[in-house]
């Protein structure tokens, strides 16, 4: 539609309006105020940190005055979240209902798109040619596998044919990270749209052209990291950035950032190129990766758990130098054997060059570590070496916060009363930004308890005292199940359950209660879906389980956390962070470790109230919270549920709840 014909542009109140209405809503003061200052700051006010409780409809608040401001100007807004379910929830409910009531206020229908790495989507290139890539995970894709890798393969081998996104994120069902290389390439090995025969069809090139003309761009953490920090063109030019679930951008950023090396990495990376190059360059190669591989077991003999090393000296120079050295031969080699001709050669030489490029860069940069980098060997199946950046604050306040109007937002900014720690972790100083905290719409005192168990002793170096594993008995009887336990170790979790099993044989009574146990490297989002279909289930977990988890009603009246979340002692990028803090004069422990304790314990007490109508208790088996100097400090970074150390009363409560939601037969209903 021409711009002479379009309507007048509609007010904020207006438009907020229009989409509270068509989500059958009621207007909340904290949305109508958050959406306002995210509008002032697209247009030029200070950077943003709001703070917004669930419930308070956050989304719908940054996008409303984003899609204003992008169709007004012409100028996309990025909005990048930390999570997949957020951003699934963004593209498939919110977004189009936002379209779709703003469209007659605007004049047209507002456009968005979703936009990946490139590794993220398949590679048409790569499924039409895989036969002759030489990479060995092409096995995988023989007609008839006799293994389940295989099986799982010619599954995606068939999906591939009837995507129309290509995103593996749209598969639904689980696909091994070595499946998905086979028809995955990443923005080092694509040879280019142009260049490539499957270019006009290129899923990633499709999704880079939707996102090149829509109004908002949702994205991640890491794409934006990559597209900010590193200075690669990857996201279309933008007037702003918001950023949801805000809290975990730091960490994101840094998880982005962090390159790591191994002697399997490098044999990986070796493989694809194997038939392109002489004898031997392979055995220079490969002594390389032996002498690596060597070295890095040494670091790690008789150790458990990662191990930071002070700076990259030693023999380690010299390994690292090798394998560069080995990977740059390699590369050149396979380069120079190139048909440019022949584009079947150019995409397959391109694919394995690139991987060993990609370890020859890696080492160098280890090479050059500094003193604000940390470096570790961490032993796992095969040991290896990490290098991360000590801060980003610096970089993300460069190449981020300088270039583009910022909006943070989450539930959980303000730690201890203030904004100040997550700003200074960004980069950001006191007069760069705005806070905001716009509340909640939930009555938490009236709603919720905060229990401490006060009569513990602390939780020590051996794991959760008997006495706690007690008490999380007792608390779960109680609530006649209903519990999400969080807990901050694997160990832990293993404890607690053996336990909690011993006494479930010996309960007795008509209230039968399910045990759920997350497992290490499994998913764990079918369990979150049975324990809301069950009001009797209890499920324990680790650190998947502390965010995100969202379960209103009566299958979680009992959140119980094991002891407050410190960093682990051998954390190396926290520790060093920590030791930085100490030799710059600060606290480290303070300023470090007890905020990101804070941060987590605030969001895993938010599991609890959900609606506004979940009534429960958080009970936190950690005396330290009323006992120790910087209890306060955590105290004041939760929720304002009512505080109590009585035990007695608590059960007490739990139990009410329990007989209330059995006499309304929840149980039926809800499973």
């Amino acid at each position: 539609m021409a711009t002479t014909d379009r309507p007048p542009a509609p007010s904020l109140d207006m438009a907020l309006d229009a989409v509270v209405s068509a989500l059958h809503g009621e207007a909340r003061p904290g949305q109508r105020e958050m959406a306002q200052a995210v509008a002032d700051t697209i247009v030029g006010a200070p950077h943003l940190l709001v703070q917004a409780g669930t419930g308070t409809g956050k989304s719908v608040a940054y996008l409303v005055p984003s899609v204003l401001a992008a169709t007004r100007s012409g100028s996309a807004v990025v909005v990048a979240t930390a999570t997949l379910a957020l951003q699934r929830q963004l593209i498939e409910h919110d977004l189009p209902i936002v379209a779709d009531a703003l469209e007659p206020l605007v004049g047209r229908r507002p456009t968005y798109a979703v936009l990946k790495g490139r590794h993220h989507y398949v590679c048409r290139d790569k499924v039409l040619r895989g036969a002759g890539t030489a990479d060995p995970d092409d096995a995988l894709f023989e007609p008839a596998p006799s293994s389940d890798l295989g099986r799982q393969a010619v599954k995606l081998r068939a999906w591939v044919d009837e995507t129309p996104t290509g995103d593996r994120d749209d598969v639904g069902f689980p696909v091994d990270s070595r499946v998905w290389r086979g028809v995955s390439v990443t923005s080092r090995e694509c040879i280019g749209a142009t260049a490539c025969s499957m270019g006009e069809t290129c899923f990633a090139e499709a999704a880079r052209a939707s996102a090149a003309e829509a109004d908002v761009v949702v994205t991640n953490h890491a794409m934006l990291a990559i597209a900010t920090v590193e200075g690669i063109p990857l996201l279309p030019p933008h007037q702003a950035v918001v950023v949801d679930e805000g809290h975990e951008l730091v960490d994101r950023v840094t998880g982005a950032v962090t390159v790591e090396l191994s002697a399997q990495v490098a044999e990986r990376a070796v493989a694809p190129a194997r038939r392109l190059l002489d004898g031997a360059t392979i055995d220079r190669v490969e002594d390389a990766i032996e002498v690596l591989r060597a070295e890095l077991e040494q670091r790690v003999n008789g150790v458990e758990g990662p191990v930071r090393l002070p700076t990259v000296s030693g023999s380690l120079v010299s390994t690292l130098a090798l394998l560069r050295d080995a990977m740059h031969e390699a590369g050149a080699e396979v380069y120079a054997g190139r048909d440019e001709s022949d584009p079947e050669d150019s995409a397959r030489r391109q694919r394995a060059r690139a991987g060993l490029l990609e370890v020859h860069d890696t080492a160098g940069r280890m090479l050059m570590a500094g003193e604000r980098e940390v470096v570790w060997v961490d032993a796992g199946r095969t040991p290896t070496l990490h290098l991360a950046p000590l801060s980003v604050a610096s970089v993300l306040r460069a190449s981020l916060f300088d270039e583009v109007p910022v909006v943070l937002t989450s539930a959980t900014l303000e730690l201890g009363g203030s904004f100040d720690q997550v700003a200074y972790g960004l980069g950001l100083g006191p007069g760069d930004y705005t806070g905001l905290d716009v509340g909640s719409p939930f009555d938490h005192a009236s709603q919720g308890i905060l229990y401490t168990a006060a009569h513990l002793p602390p939780p020590g170096r051996d794991g959760l005292p008997e006495e706690a594993l007690d008490e999380l008995a007792e608390l779960v009887d109680a609530a006649g199940g209903r519990t999400l336990a969080l807990f901050s170790s694997w160990r832990a979790v293993e404890r607690a359950s053996e336990r909690l099993r011993v006494w479930l044989a010996g309960r007795t009574g008509d209230k039968k209660i399910t045990l759920l146990v997350a497992k290490r490297g499994e998913p764990v989002s079918d369990l979150v879906r049975e324990f809301a279909a069950d009001p009797r289930a209890v499920l324990l977990g680790t650190m998947a389980l502390w965010q995100g988890v969202d379960v209103p009603g009566q299958s979680c009246t009992l959140v119980v956390i094991d002891r407050i979340p410190f960093p682990r002692p051998d954390d190396p990028v926290m520790s060093a962070r920590a030791a930085a803090a100490d030799a710059e004069g600060s606290n480290g422990f303070m300023t470090v470790s007890v905020p990101r304790a804070a941060l987590l314990l605030a969001q895993g007490s938010g599991r609890l109230i959900r609606s506004s109508s979940d009534r429960g208790v958080v009970a936190l088996l950690d005396p330290r919270l009323v006992t120790a100097r910087y209890g306060g400090f955590l105290r004041r970074s939760l929720p304002e549920f009512w505080p109590t150390t009585d035990g007695v009363a608590v059960r007490a409560a739990l139990r009410r709840l329990d007989e209330a939601a059995s006499s309304e037969g929840s149980e039926g209903s809800e499973a």
